[in-house]
């Protein structure tokens, strides 16, 4: 299955807690796996039904550093932690573990969404309409 739609998500979660169905049963049914589902449980119970909502945003630096010396305080796993603070993915922490170990507190700060902008070089020639570098001729019958 692909992506799975707040709806299917808040339905597969809901089963799940009814208790009369294990959560492979109902991962499978739904196409996910189970871990999946668990994750999805666990961000349901710390956050309620506004977790299934997508958002973007965009996380400070302060609060990275934050999320991450909450885990290793508290020895909470990546999902465990995505949960608590209404992180989408725990990828996301994974990532900024990562960014932190090998480049430093700086690598967490915040980068612009979205494509680059692109600059065009300037190509204009000189009003005299001679480049203005140097081809080494000093007249035209030099050059032919």
């Amino acid at each position: 299955m692909g992506k799975m739609s707040p709806e299917d998500k808040l339905a597969a979660v809901e089963r799940y807690l009814n208790g009369k169905e294990s959560s492979r049963t109902v991962a499978a049914d739904f196409g996910i796996s189970h871990r999946y589902l668990l994750g999805l449980v666990k961000q349901y119970q710390h956050n309620g039904v506004e977790v299934f909502v997508r958002r973007y945003t965009n996380y400070t630096k302060a609060f990275k550093l934050d999320v991450l010396n909450y885990m290793t305080e508290n020895g909470t796993s990546f999902n465990e932690t995505a949960a608590i603070f209404n992180i989408a993915g725990a990828s996301s922490i994974q990532n900024w573990k990562k960014q932190f170990e090998t480049l430093g507190e700086d690598a967490l700060q915040p980068k612009k969404k979205g494509r680059q902008s692109m600059k065009k070089e300037s190509t204009k020639q000189p009003k005299n309409g001679v480049p203005s570098e140097k081809c080494g001729f000093t007249t035209l019958r030099d050059f032919f």
